[in-house]
């Protein structure tokens, strides 16, 4: 007795005949990943327009003093190289530094290498980071707002801005941005 195996486009569910047409996906950054990198199939020609659409980006770390986490950026090449006021952004990169991981100063090292901080906690809560922020820390932050803007502002960091739609989304915080807008009025 023998098995056939049908295998589909992860993409368009069209079947898939030939291992010869697969092209295997992996997915590193996308805003819904949860959980790391993920793999999906496709058929070849479903991904002849990718290099079409494909940006030009350059990814880099910002190490601030004071941070445990370096906070990774993702932006067009373009911006980026006007940063470069002085000097050609190519000139600036040739004359900079090589980073070995090894050498990154412990204080500068990125979050994975670095215990992992429990932002459910009033001690962390409300600290910038990347990534998706917990129910739990939600809640302190909520439950906590002016005692963690506080803490915050005494450790030099940013405070949560109920102006700000982001804090205000990330934080789930439209009930007390309402209220406290009504009491200003």
């Amino acid at each position: 007795m023998g098995q056939k195996i049908i295998r589909f486009s992860d993409l368009s569910g069209k079947h898939i005949e030939n291992d010869e047409d697969v092209v295997r996906i992996v997915i590193t950054q996308h805003p819904e990943l949860e959980g790391g990198p993920v793999e999906i199939e496709a058929l070849a020609d479903e991904l002849s327009d990718v290099d079409e659409n494909s940006l030009d980006l350059v990814t880099f770390e910002l190490h601030f003093p004071g941070e445990e986490e370096a906070e990774t950026i993702v932006m067009e090449v373009e911006p980026f190289n006007k940063l470069a006021a002085d000097s050609p952004m190519s000139d600036v990169l040739k004359a900079a530094k090589k980073v070995t991981r090894g050498a990154v100063p412990s204080q500068s090292r990125p979050a994975s290498t670095q215990a992992k901080v429990n932002y459910a906690t009033l001690e962390h809560a409300g600290k910038p980071k990347k990534g998706k922020t917990s129910e739990e820390e939600k809640q302190i932050v909520r439950d906590n707002f002016d005692q963690i803007n506080e803490r915050l502002k005494g450790e030099g960091l940013r405070t949560i801005d109920l102006d700000n739609p982001d804090h205000v989304s990330r934080y789930g915080l439209e009930e007390l941005a309402a209220e406290r807008a009504k009491a200003k009025k």
